[in-house]
Formats: C-alpha cells, sequence, structure tokens
C-alpha cells in the first residue's frame, strides 16, 4: 500500500471537529492516487476516486510533495505554485488543513 493511500484512509481518525465549520470538500490529485475528502462540522470522510463534479478546493502534487506536506509540515510557498510543482485553486485553504488533522 502506498504511503499517500495510508494518509488518506487516516485522514478520518484523525480530523479535528469544528463546531460551526460548513462543509467542505476537498478533491486531491496525489500522482496516480485520486481522493475526495469532505469535511464536516462534526466528522471527515476520505473516500478513493473523484465522487463530485465540483471541489470547493482541489489540489494536484507528486506523492513526495504531499508526505512532505502532511507528514514534515512543509507548506507550499509561492514559488511551488508558480513552478507548477502543485496546483491549487486555493492555497488558503490549504494551509488550514494543517490544523485540521493531528497528522
Amino acid at each position: 500500500m502506498s504511503k499517500v493511500r495510508e494518509i488518506f484512509q487516516a485522514m478520518p481518525s484523525r480530523y479535528v471537529p469544528s463546531p460551526g465549520m460548513a462543509t467542505k470538500t476537498y478533491y486531491f490529485s496525489v500522482g496516480p492516487e485520486k481522493w475526495t475528502v469532505s469535511m464536516h462540522a462534526d466528522r471527515c470522510e476520505a473516500v478513493p476516486g473523484k465522487t463530485v463534479d465540483n471541489a470547493d478546493v482541489v489540489l494536484k502534487c507528486d506523492p513526495a510533495l504531499f508526505e512532505k506536506m502532511v507528514l514534515h509540515g512543509k507548506m507550499p510557498g509561492p514559488i511551488d505554485i508558480a513552478r507548477g510543482k502543485i496546483k491549487t485553486n486555493d492555497p488558503a485553504a490549504l494551509q488550514a488543513l494543517k490544523d485540521r488533522f493531528r497528522m
């Protein structure tokens, strides 16, 4: 099993609930892994594949960068986005991810 898949499978159990938070949907394309993550006020669901037409936040990057982000806290900067190492429609929402999970 890939490390990326292990990270997504662990997300629901490591989620930090946020009462009053509006549901937010993320679509991740990390190398060959594709996942949809829905964060609700009281729970998180991580499902393989693209299960929504329009996610609130989209992230595309290679597995090595994703692992650095999740496991080591390296957040991408403007240079990473400009060079195409990471593609997203909402950089601020990616920053907020670190607060939503105990990884």
